[in-house]
């Protein structure tokens, strides 16, 4: 099933707080790996990170990065969330900003290693998932099951230096008997070989969101750049790909410009869609049509 969709400008005000129509869902881009996922009730945040235009994050060994942009919304400005994905535990991703105004119940799905972490940090929800292991959730007759997908965020032994990371799928059944959509989030990973595994587990993929921006820490890539974006979509062939994590902070040595040459390149370009900050996709999936 693929959902059809369409790309709109919302502005830095949330505007979706009352309930989508049947059978639709949203993608809202807020900012670094920060977006808004909704889908037959459930509302989802990613990775969020609400430092402001100079502020700076830690990503430890003494090592900083200074953020270029602003978030599309404020912390405040979120709709009542269902639940947290997060990718990994660095402080572009999960920031003392959120650490301080998310509610501590908060079910917060990630890795083992960052939901140990979270509980020293109070939060009681927090709950891990090694790759390939999944959890689910029930709201109303609505489903989602998580499903932890393999992620590499640095090349030998410098990946061992970074905390682990994992990229996620997600299933929704709306409880209708038809399904819904797959969503894959990449989170913070290299292109590596565990990436071709995917496919063999799900074939078919509505909706991914790939993190790039081609990162470099201590002179090393630890992001995607474009040219991996795009051999990762070629290797997981979504219907429709959004690139995000990509000119944020300074540590983002890529511009999201290779990204799409290396997309009109490959000839996918009828895949991707290109989200500015506070913009929202919607889609629909293809027994809604």
């Amino acid at each position: 099933m693929h959902p059809t969709a369409s790309a709109t400008r919302t502005g830095a005000q949330f505007t979706e707080t009352a309930s989508l129509p049947a059978g639709q869902g949203s993608v809202q881009f807020i900012g670094t790996a920060t977006c808004l996922i909704r889908f037959a009730g459930f509302t989802i945040l990613t990775d969020p990170n609400f430092l402001h235009r100079g502020e700076q994050v830690h990503l430890g060994y003494g090592l900083t990065s200074t953020r270029l942009t602003d978030p599309a919304l404020e912390i405040h400005e979120l709709p009542l969330l269902d639940l947290v994905l997060l990718s990994h535990l660095h402080e572009d991703h999960f920031d003392r900003v959120a650490e301080r105004e998310l509610h501590h119940d908060l079910p917060i799905v990630t890795t083992y290693q960052a939901a140990a972490a979270l509980h020293h940090k109070g939060f009681r929800a927090a709950y891990g998932l090694s790759t390939w292991h999944n959890t689910r959730y029930r709201k109303d007759q609505a489903q989602l099951r998580i499903t932890a997908m393999p992620g590499q965020h640095a090349p030998g032994f410098m990946n061992a230096l970074l905390p682990p990371v994992m990229g996620s799928m997600l299933e929704f059944d709306a409880g209708n008997g038809q399904g819904g959509p797959r969503i894959y989030i990449s989170g913070d990973t290299l292109y590596f070989e565990r990436l071709r595994e995917i496919p063999h587990h799900f074939p078919e993929i509505d909706l991914a969101l790939v993190h790039l921006g081609g990162t470099r820490v201590m002179g090393v890539t630890v992001t995607m750049d474009g040219e991996q974006g795009v051999r990762l979509l070629q290797t997981l062939r979504p219907h429709t790909a959004i690139p995000i994590h990509y000119n944020d902070y300074e540590a983002f040595k890529d511009p999201l410009e290779n990204f799409q040459r290396a997309v009109d390149r490959a000839g996918i370009e009828h895949h991707v869609c290109y989200l500015r900050h506070g913009d929202t996709y919607r889609f629909r999936p293809a027994w809604e049509r």
